[in-house]
């Protein structure tokens, strides 16, 4: 093995220019391949943040997947006769036995849950209206499962548990309608109810529709206001893990029997966008390494082409085709091992760089860095993928190399 390294290293250091050149692209295509990984992976993992954090993990809703089938289906289940548009009994909507379901979830391992009843209102003030989301929540919970309460810009959600007539209401409205802390609008319930409520806190989450058409208020107050008494129609849920979410989801919709959403599932079109977007991404940085690989190829190959006649001495001497092929695999490794080095080095260089990069949209005033990821798993790829790439190069050289005959190279030498 010594002999071979050194053999190796003697066909490298010899040429020098060639070398340089099959070395640069490797350092290039590593760098590069760490460099638009990181963004790709940190724009994915920025998106999926927003999407995760800003909405639930799971949503249990208060319908059924599959509509219950008919008493007469399941008693008689082949009759000859069937009844059909039976309608099932009125009934006021939300979820049965919620404080019971509620303790279930909340049981489960790495979960949090509030209970939220949701309806549509129509706010007024000074005769100016606006159609909202009306969401009855438990302060104490609804910020262990949202961010709301990190969007206050006045007023906090506990100010509602302190105030049964308070509302909190988003930027939006409150610039539409010039409201400001503790003015007093009217909400109008679908039935007719109306009933006057004190503006206890304002958020702002800069998505303009959600700031100008939602409004929370405590739990018993929406029941009031929307007419269900002791209901919810929505548990919302967050995990300590998002990625359970599916699994979570099945599990408490087999044992409650409410449709149970994962935002996975709620999301699945976003995410095999996002699965195809990381295969394009990979398959071009990718390509560079496999440019850089040609480089080391025509390398090796001139080698071996002039060398020809020496490697035809080695073997009359003694050497193995194998241990000719191990020389020229040596010289791929030996590249491949300083180029990812040093394309590491760069590419934390080039990353380092791009995270300092500040954008500022049109239309925003706040500035956005470019999302940058610092996973050990890209670090691992590329060093295996130049890898591979260099062998792969050095391999047909290497073989042609082990297949020279030393008899017919030097009787036509002499």
């Amino acid at each position: 093995m010594a002999v071979a390294l050194d053999v190796a290293l003697a066909h490298l250091t010899n040429r020098k220019r060639q070398t340089l050149v099959s070395l640069t692209g490797v350092v290039l295509g590593v760098a590069f391949f760490l460099a638009v990984s990181s963004l790709m992976r940190g724009s994915e993992k920025d998106f999926l943040k927003r999407l995760v954090d800003n909405s639930p993990h799971i949503t249990v809703y208060d319908e059924v997947r599959q509509g219950r089938p008919q008493p007469a289906e399941l008693r008689w289940p082949d009759a000859a006769v069937s009844v059909r548009n039976v309608k099932p009994p009125r009934e006021t909507r939300g979820i049965r036995g919620w404080s019971q379901r509620l303790e279930f979830i909340e049981a489960l391992p790495g979960v949090r849950a509030a209970p939220v009843l949701t309806g549509g209102a129509v706010l007024t003030f000074a005769g100016r209206q606006q159609a909202v989301s009306l969401s009855g929540a438990v302060p104490e919970k609804m910020k262990q499962v949202t961010t709301i309460e990190e969007k206050m810009i006045e007023g906090s959600l506990d100010a509602l548990a302190a105030d049964p007539n308070g509302i909190v209401v988003g930027q939006g409205l409150v610039d539409k309608f010039s409201l400001h802390l503790r003015s007093t609008l009217n909400v109008l319930a679908a039935d007719g109810t109306s009933r006057p409520l004190r503006v206890v806190g304002i958020f702002r989450t800069g998505n303009a529709a959600y700031d100008e058409g939602q409004a929370f208020v405590l739990l018993k107050r929406a029941q009031a206001l929307l007419g269900r008494e002791d209901r919810v129609n929505r548990v919302i849920i967050q995990l300590a893990d998002p990625y359970d979410a599916r699994d979570v989801a099945q599990t408490i919709e087999a044992a409650t029997g409410y449709k149970s959403v994962s935002w996975v599932e709620a999301s699945e079109d976003i995410l095999s966008l996002l699965l195809v977007r990381n295969v394009i991404m990979y398959s071009v940085v990718s390509a560079i390494l496999v440019v850089a690989a040609f480089g080391i190829y025509n390398t090796i190959s001139t080698i071996v082409m002039e060398k020809t006649r020496d490697i035809a001495i080695m073997k009359a001497m003694g050497f193995h085709a194998r241990d000719l092929k191990r020389i020229f695999l040596l010289e791929g490794l030996i590249v491949g091992v300083l180029g990812s080095g040093l394309g590491v080095l760069l590419g934390l260089v080039l990353m380092q760089v791009l995270g300092q990069v500040a954008i500022r949209p049109p239309g925003v005033s706040e500035v956005v860095h470019l999302p940058v990821w610092w996973g050990a798993e890209q670090y691992a790829l590329a060093v295996t993928f130049a890898m591979l790439s260099c062998l792969a190069a050095s391999y047909l050289p290497a073989r042609r190399a082990g297949a020279v005959h030393p008899v017919d190279i030097l009787r036509g030498a002499a």
